[in-house]
């Protein structure tokens, strides 16, 4: 797989926060903001989300989506983020990857809230870095 930038990558583990979209069965949009955890080894992000929730019913594997993800701190001069694409993983292999455990080593917290956990393979980022010129981007696909 076409490994994913370095600069891309500490973007990814710096943040924590995600806006994801899902489409429903009738295409409407539905959008939701979260905790990550980013697994580089795998091209993974992980999420944890309450059970009964509008978009548990929208991770159903193999699912397409797309996000965003922005800086925990803004200076709009300096503008960084990502938009991604990727596809929900099965639950066996959040199982097989033990990414619950990783994303509540990141996030020891989550452990006091019920849920569960999913991830989205990625296969599209675009980061744009406007401390390198206005409206610098750097595209990865993952070629898969």
């Amino acid at each position: 797989m076409n490994p994913i930038p370095d600069k891309l990558v500490a973007f990814l583990q710096e943040n924590k926060i995600s806006t994801v979209c899902f489409i429903d069965h009738e295409n409407n949009p539905y959008c939701i903001n979260c905790f990550y955890s980013f697994e580089e080894e795998y091209f993974i992000l992980v999420f944890k989300s309450s059970i009964g929730t509008t978009h548990q019913k929208l991770t159903k594997p193999t699912a397409r989506v797309s996000g965003t993800i922005l800086p925990n701190v803004i200076d709009t001069l300096k503008l960084k983020g990502i938009q991604f694409t990727g596809k929900i993983i099965e639950s066996e292999e959040v199982d097989k990857l033990q990414l619950n455990l990783k994303y509540l080593k990141k996030y020891p917290m989550s452990i006091a809230v019920m849920g569960y956990v999913w991830a989205v393979r990625l296969d599209f980022l675009k980061f744009t870095d406007n401390t390198l010129g206005f409206g610098n981007k750097t595209i990865w696909k993952s070629q898969q």
